[in-house]
């Protein structure tokens, strides 16, 4: 789950405003998928499919992109860094 919501914060912007409010209603405001189903006038399933399709994609622009992996990487080697270097690195992130 946090994995995804990471990848959310990465390539959010690249979703529609719909796909958007689903994941965020779905992750971050922890409404079930008929609770979301029922605030959109749409079926439970078209909101799965939706959440599913999203999370598909966000995969897909992992593998394709990886920004997620290489920041994991840059905070393992930052922790060997020094304080003042690492600060900096970590605001250019």
């Amino acid at each position: 789950m946090i994995y995804y919501v990471e990848l959310f914060d990465y390539y959010g912007d690249l979703f529609t405003d719909k796909q958007k409010e689903y994941f965020i209603d779905y992750y971050f405001n922890n409404l079930t998928l008929q609770e979301i189903a029922d605030n959109n006038d749409v079926s439970r399933n078209a909101v799965h499919k939706n959440i599913k399709e999203l999370k598909e994609k966000l995969d897909y622009y992992e593998e394709k992109l990886n920004l997620y992996k290489n920041r994991k990487k840059i905070e393992k080697i930052l922790e060997k860094v020094d304080k003042k270097i690492k600060e900096e690195i970590e605001e250019l992130i």
